[in-house]
């Protein structure tokens, strides 16, 4: 077992990654009880959402949990592009009899600028403090560390995987190109190498001094073995845990998993406004159909407008137009409670590493 293993307490090196919109107290602490990692995502939470979620899953498990928090960078107000943007979707909209809000909102607060939501870190002490979309500033760094925080950063190449580790990230969450969610890019704007997971993970485990954790199309035991031998020291499985009776999925979102949408994810910006893997639904068609980049609204603004578009849809029992965040092992899911999921997947994990040690 890994050192970083042993110090958060984990018996086995799985992760359930902190997707927001699916992951829940209930879920992060079944998982945690199992002997994984399991995760929060509070991105959308708010400073009070996420003292709420954090005090749920503490009081339903003694077990180190993962927070996990968006860095994105904000950009400076753009109303003519986001008018653009709601024009190009207003059709969209017109067939639920239904009109677009007028203004596009900043919908999620980056944790650069929350510093309420530093303060919850600071007093409910969650053992792991993760970050999605980039890194905070140093003096919230060294505040979260000066707390006991383990700090992880995703990171979607080398030059991001540096960063983080020289920033003082314990250690760093390969993402490959095959997650699902948002890429993790630290500047949307930047060309996108699209490394899978294998190629990411196997390259940061030779460069860096700290942990890799990898991250992207694992599904099973058997995936979490290979990542394990390609040098991480522990496995992060976000779709995995999609179809569990505890993940916060509605109906259309399992339906969807469940179906044949499961096998042609697509990597869009349509739905929130940065690059993101969901399962094939009517929101990523509008991508295939030739909508200009130019036109989609800075995240999260686009995401507002995404938000009301599904909202307006699912009441015309419509729920295809979700962000139905997905990987490419989709076709893969289970549909488990999540300590069942947990159960089968530390069996086949010990069987891949007993028959291929």
């Amino acid at each position: 077992m890994s050192d970083l293993l042993a110090r958060l307490g984990m018996d086995h090196p799985i992760i359930q990654a902190p997707m927001a919109g699916t992951s829940t107290p209930a879920m992060a602490a079944a998982v945690c009880n199992a002997g994984g990692l399991g995760s929060l995502g509070l991105a959308s939470a708010g400073a009070d959402g996420a003292r709420k979620m954090i005090a749920e899953t503490q009081a339903l498990t003694n077990r180190a949990i993962n927070v996990n928090l968006f860095c994105h960078q904000t950009f400076a107000p753009d109303p003519a592009r986001d008018a653009r943007w709601i024009e190009t979707l207003r059709g969209e909209f017109a067939k639920f009899g239904a009109e677009p809000p007028a203004l596009l909102r900043d919908i999620y607060k980056s944790f650069l600028i929350d510093d309420d939501m530093l303060e919850v870190l600071l007093a409910l002490k969650p053992q792991v403090v993760s970050f999605h979309f980039g890194l905070p500033q140093k003096e919230k760094i060294a505040a979260l560390k000066k707390n006991g925080a383990v700090l992880f950063s995703s990171a979607t190449n080398l030059d991001e995987a540096r960063a983080a580790a020289e920033a003082g990230m314990d250690a760093v969450v390969a993402q490959g190109y095959e997650a699902g969610g948002h890429r993790g890019m630290f500047d949307p704007r930047a060309s996108d190498d699209q490394l899978s997971m294998a190629v990411l993970t196997e390259i940061l485990a030779a460069r860096l001094s700290v942990p890799v954790i990898a991250a992207g199309g694992i599904m099973n035991g058997a995936g979490i073995a290979s990542a394990l031998k390609l040098g991480a020291v522990a496995a992060q499985l976000g779709t995995a845990f999609v179809g569990c009776a505890e993940s916060a999925a509605d109906a259309g979102y399992r339906a969807a998993l469940a179906s044949e949408a499961a096998l042609h994810t697509t990597m869009t910006a349509a739905i929130s406004g940065r690059p993101a893997r969901c399962l094939a639904n009517k929101f990523t068609s509008l991508s295939e159909r030739g909508i200009d980049a130019a036109n989609i609204a800075a995240y999260p603004n686009t995401y507002d407008l995404g938000k009301a578009l599904n909202a307006a849809a699912k009441a015309k029992g419509e729920t295809g137009y979700g962000a139905q965040w997905a990987g490419q092992g989709a076709p893969l899911a289970r549909f488990l409670p999540a300590a069942e999921l947990m159960a089968a997947l530390i069996s086949e994990l010990k069987s891949s590493l007993k028959e291929n040690p």
